[in-house]
């Protein structure tokens, strides 16, 4: 039986600001918008709260001196932002027309014409590429231990990376697994020396340096992985039963391919007032920044985003 849908859902919804993505950036962006009285639509995407929100405990964001939850922090911004008349849709962009006037956005149920465009998609987890990695996702193989890390209560399992991301996960995760290995292709770690601290003084904690995931191997489920010294090629197995990685994020710039500039590595160009290539296109967070990648710089660029977009429409 085929659906039939209302004139609402195929008439093009008209919006003043429309913001792509739910995180600090878009969230932040949203409040700064709805202040202006623009009444910006959020459409959040497949993660509402953005990565941020699968954050155990942020512990650097301005104001919270005992931490605070990602998903705590991202109910805080929306209900703020809120607050002021923003409204945040759950809904997914699958295309985007950034030639014509007002932007045409396509979701999988509907279409939105947008005054002025806000782009705060984020990044997202940068995989190994191994054999065995797509195979076990899901059944072992994760990139989130605020969201897996019960399901490794009393087991053993490794950590891919050497950021304060994977430093920090590794911790959180010592919570409940029994053992964690953490592997790292470098002889140091790149994280902050509080986290690197922490990790040295956590026996639960077993650190491989210099070392490589090269394949993950299972069966109906992570039984182990295969490693490779990177300066003598000595290969080794390590029986585990789940494998956390966390090695870096890309840019979610797929959509804007051959619409807007992307440097090198894929990020929006953006200049010191958030704008994009296009007049009227803005963009913030991490989809514009592979420097800081911050959830307060996020914050930062989103609350000038929607300044700047607000300020174009009354232009």
């Amino acid at each position: 039986m085929t659906e039939t849908k209302t004139i609402e859902e195929i008439l093009p919804q008209h919006e003043k600001i429309l913001i792509l993505g739910s995180g600090p950036a878009g969230l932040s962006a949203a409040l700064y918008a709805a202040r202006a009285e623009c009444a910006p639509l959020v459409l959040s995407g497949t993660e509402l709260g953005g990565q941020a929100s699968l954050t155990n405990v942020i512990e650097n964001y301005p104001g919270f001196p005992e931490g605070v939850g990602g998903v705590e922090l991202s109910t805080l911004l929306q209900k703020h932002a809120e607050t002021f008349g923003a409204k945040v849709e759950i809904d997914t962009v699958t295309s985007v027309a950034l030639a014509k006037r007002p932007f045409e956005i396509k979701t999988y149920d509907k279409t939105y014409l947008a005054d002025s465009l806000i782009i705060a998609t984020g990044a997202s987890p940068v995989q190994l590429n191994v054999p065995g990695e797509k195979e076990y996702t899901g059944q072992g193989v994760s990139y989130c231990a605020t969201c897996d890390g019960w399901f490794f209560r009393n087991k053993k399992v490794v950590v891919v990376g050497g950021g304060d991301s994977a430093l920090e996960e590794a911790i959180f995760l010592t919570r409940f697994v029994s053992e964690v290995v953490l592997v790292h292709r470098r002889n140091s770690f790149r994280a902050g020396a509080i986290l690197k601290s922490r990790l040295e003084a956590n026996k639960k904690v077993h650190v491989l340096f210099d070392s490589v995931v090269t394949e993950i191997i299972g069966d109906n489920g992570v039984k182990k992985v295969r490693l490779s010294n990177v300066k003598t090629d000595e290969a080794s197995e390590i029986e585990t039963d789940g494998v956390f990685i966390f090695i870096g994020h890309s840019p979610n710039t797929d959509l804007y391919q051959g619409q807007l500039d992307l440097d090198e590595r894929g990020y929006i160009k953006i200049d010191n007032k958030m704008a994009t290539s296009v007049e009227g296109v803005f963009a913030a967070g991490e989809v514009a920044d592979p420097i800081f990648r911050q959830v307060v710089t996020s914050a930062g660029m989103g609350a000038a985003a929607g300044m700047q977009a607000a300020k174009f429409l009354t232009e």
